[in-house]
């Protein structure tokens, strides 16, 4: 393979996997912290990037602003609606068995489909980048690459380094990582456990709204776009571990690679081999490639 070619595939690897990163992080917080198992988080994506499409004509006409106001209001929306839900419907839950949730979960996916439909139809839309990120960068003479798609890998990076920083640096990530491995005991300590759920669970919302609104410009919107992202999610959670942020970066860039690659050497099967990834990692470590934490 020319060393052009296979420089791209790397960076496009790397793009997608950090993309699905974000994704899956969102995921990992939800059911490794809060044990639910929520199918409606690819809607969460889905709805980032509807918004991304939605407002980005309305806010450059109405407050002049570009493609990073948007994403900004986006992920403040996605912030509320998380906290709206989590106290509307997944509040209920915690102590609910896990068919329950996963009804209730694939009920919501129904509900935000409809309304995606009723609000703003099936068609597929565009959505575009900045004019600052629009260009390319020359690798030869005829190859180049998207200066956006480096722009998604550097907001994943930045948003992976917070993540961490404050799930091992500050009070809010302590009390995060104690509520996952002991929420009564952290109750019986006097912090309200049911504000920290919420919290996490407008993160999570938030992490998802985000990887759909700077995918937007490159996927496109379209119906349906966050079922596709909510199995290869779960695949990337159960690779890393349920509830470990350092194993869904990891798992995140394998997929990452396989997916890409695989798609280049093996077109046939490219299909299940993330799958058959899967099952080899969980045939020697089930648990994951790392515990919670």
């Amino acid at each position: 393979m020319d060393p052009i070619i296979l420089l791209i595939q790397c960076l496009n690897a790397v793009q997608y996997g950090l993309l699905l990163f974000l994704v899956a992080s969102g995921l990992t917080l939800i059911f490794g912290i809060m044990r639910i198992i929520n199918l409606a988080h690819g809607s969460f994506y889905m709805i980032g990037a509807y918004m991304a499409f939605a407002l980005q004509p309305l806010i450059a006409q109405h407050l002049g602003g570009g493609f990073v106001v948007t994403v900004a209001a986006c992920i403040v929306l996605a912030t509320l609606l998380g906290y709206f839900l989590e106290w509307a419907f997944f509040s209920f839950l915690y102590t609910r068995e896990h068919l329950q949730q996963v009804l209730m979960t694939y009920g919501l996916i129904l509900v935000f489909e409809e309304l995606r439909s009723i609000i703003i139809g099936n068609d597929v839309h565009g959505v575009t980048p900045p004019h600052w990120l629009a260009g390319t960068i020359q690798l030869s003479d005829v190859m180049t690459y998207p200066i956006y798609r480096l722009f998604i890998s550097a907001v994943c990076l930045l948003v992976a380094g917070l993540l961490y920083w404050v799930l091992s640096r500050t009070r809010l990530g302590m009390t995060i990582r104690a509520g996952a491995s002991n929420r009564e005991m952290v109750s019986s300590l006097g912090i309200d456990i049911t504000r920290l759920f919420r919290i996490v669970f407008a993160i999570g919302v938030a992490l998802a709204a985000l990887a759909g609104a700077i995918a937007a410009p490159v996927s496109s919107v379209y119906p349906g776009m966050g079922n596709a992202v909510l199995i290869i999610c779960f695949v990337v959670v159960v690779i890393g571990g349920i509830g470990s942020i350092k194993g869904a970066f990891l798992a995140a860039m394998l997929v990452g690679f396989v997916d890409t690659f695989g798609q280049i050497f093996f077109p046939a099967a490219a299909g299940v081999m993330v799958y058959v990834l899967m099952a080899v990692i969980l045939l020697f470590k089930p648990e994951g490639l790392f515990k919670q934490g």
